[in-house]
This record gives structure tokens, sequence and C-alpha cells, in this order.
């Protein structure tokens, strides 16, 4: 982000949504962004689904991010939230707390990251606000989705019995952190671009959230820690989940980083945005089918228990203890 003295001056709030944003709202229901509402339409065989998340300068992301790559991650960590969901994306409300450093062209870049990826996810900006700060760049999105009444994933759902899976690989976002800021032992640099891609522009997993309906039980996206996010469906669900470490799946580059630890730091990081779920073991198969069409890995890293709380174990079945089982904000 730079402020040069050559840099074009900022518009004002209205100047600035009318040029950057406005083009973004391409559903006729968003009124062109003049309304300071949007209608979403009414079905009688669909429920409204709303998640929102905020992103913040040297919490979320590094000032060093480009902005692209910004936008599309705030958004994409909401619509993570919806994959969770078993939802269809609909649209979104962004609201921008933007400090003096954040320039024009800064803003433009943003606004073309948001651009390439709502047309990527078939959805459309419905409004927001913006205003100014003294304090670090702040990004709040609400996105909606659409799914069919009484089909949303919850994370209540979890029975005793059940098999835990997640989608993708865990630990690779905080290992692609841990490359920018330079703290990583030496890695490929494949790996590393690797790494660093999964931490900027996480893949919310839409197409494997939509066809987990009526197999998954419940479902939660990994966004502070798999096992702090699965303790939050054990906690909802009433349930203790036993988590295999050695099944975790954790991609090989991340064992230059934490050695003997990797399964554990990988298993207490955030930001991956894979989907963790419980469903019966009568639904191996059709768990298997759904993921291969999706075109997304899937495993089995656990089992649903009576109890309460979650359990990693090694391949003996001992607890394995951890201090803290993901990110926390306070």
């Amino acid at each position: 982000m730079t402020n040069s003295n050559s840099s074009p001056p900022r518009p004002d709030e209205f100047e600035l949504i009318a040029e950057l944003f406005a083009p973004l709202a391409t559903s006729p229901r968003a009124f062109g962004l003049k309304d300071d509402a949007a209608i979403i339409p009414e079905s009688g065989t669909a429920d409204l689904v709303v998640t929102a998340d905020a992103l913040i300068e040297g919490v979320h992301f590094l000032e060093s991010d480009p902005a692209d790559s910004i936008a599309k991650k705030a958004l994409r960590v909401n619509l993570s939230d919806l994959a969770a969901k078993g939802c269809k994306p609909h649209g979104y409300l962004l609201v921008l707390a933007i400090p003096s450093n954040v320039d024009m062209p800064w803003l433009t870049a943003f606004a073309r990251g948001l651009g390439e990826d709502q047309k990527a996810f078939g959805i459309s900006l419905l409004g927001g606000d913006t205003s100014s700060t003294p304090g670090p760049l702040t990004i709040a999105i609400t996105a909606f989705g659409l799914i069919p009444k009484e089909a949303m994933l919850r994370r209540s759902g979890a029975k005793t019995g059940d098999l835990v899976y997640v989608s993708g690989t865990i630990g690779a976002a905080e290992g692609g952190l841990a490359c920018l800021k330079e703290i990583a032992t030496p890695i490929n640099a494949p790996d590393r671009e690797l790494l660093i891609q999964r931490y900027r522009l996480p893949e919310p997993r839409l197409s494997l959230g939509q066809a987990l309906r009526g197999l998954a039980t419940s479902a939660i996206d990994v966004s502070d820690g798999l096992l702090a996010d699965l303790g939050h469906v054990a906690d909802a669900s009433r349930v203790r989940i036993v988590v295999d470490a050695a099944r975790v799946p954790v991609h090989a580059a991340l064992t230059a980083l934490w050695g003997e630890e990797t399964v554990v730091h990988a298993s207490t990081a955030g930001d991956d945005y894979e989907i963790a779920f419980t469903a019966p073991a009568s639904m191996c198969r059709q768990i298997a089918e759904a993921a291969n069409s999706c075109g997304i890995s899937v495993t089995e890293i656990g089992r649903v228990e009576e109890g309460a709380g979650t359990v990693f174990v090694d391949k003996s079945g001992r607890e394995i203890s951890v201090a803290q089982k993901g990110f926390r904000h306070f």
C-alpha cells in the first residue's frame, strides 16, 4: 500500500462507490448500490443463509499481500462458511474501514480482485458501507447463500458412531504464512509458492458442501484450526470427537518447517478453510463418490463417541497433549 505524492487523490465515499463498486453490483436487485438495501428473492422451497466475517490487516493478512488477493481472501472466507452449510452463494455486502495510507491504485486493484472472484463464483455485490479509520485496514463481508429448505448442514448433528472427515490438506496456509514471514527453513520454490497460495487464496469447498447434503450429519469450515473447529462441532452436538493424528492429511513440505511436530502444528493452525464433517459409517461409499465428483480429496480422520470435547490420539490410541487447539483472537 502506498500513498505517494504522484498518486491521484482518493475520491470521496460516494464517488468511490460509483467508480469502483457500483459496476460490481450486477444484480438488478442491488439498485446500483443507490438505495442502501437490496431485495433477496423469496422462494417457497429455499432458505436464505447469511454469514459474516471481518479481515484485519496484521491479523488475517499482511500489509505486503497484493490488494487483489486480499479482496479475494475476504470474499472466500465467507464463501467457505456457506460451503460448510451446503449452500449455493447468492451475493454479499462489503464494509471497508480505510486508513489514510491506502491509495486509489490499491483500492482499484482490490475492486478488480473482487470482480474476478464474484464472476468466478457467480455472485454479485449487493451493497455495504465505507468509512475512514485511524486503525488498520478492516474488511467486513456479509455473504448470503441459498439452500433447499431444512437442508442446511449444522454443527449440532454429529452422532455417536459417526466417522469424522476433512477435505484437502491441513496446515498449508500456516506454512505459507511462515514462508512469507521468512521464518521457514529452506523449502523448494514450487512448494513455497503452493503454501503461500494456500494462505493468500483459500479455496471454498462449495461443490463439496452441496454434495454433502443428506450425507453429512454435521459440518464446519476449518478456519481457526482443525482441532478447535471440531471442538465446536463436539460442543454443539454434545459428543466427543476423537481425531487420529496419523490420519490427518498434511502437505509433505510442512515437515521442513515443523519436523516431528508437523501434525500437531498443522492440526492447530488456522486459515485452511477446508470442510470438516461427520457422517454415518454406512455413508462411506457415498462420501467417496461425492468427493470424487467434486474433484476434492476427503480423508477419514476419526470417530464420534459419547462424551465431550476433542481428543487427539496417536497410533496406539494414547492421547497427545495439545497446549492450544487453535487460533484465538482474545
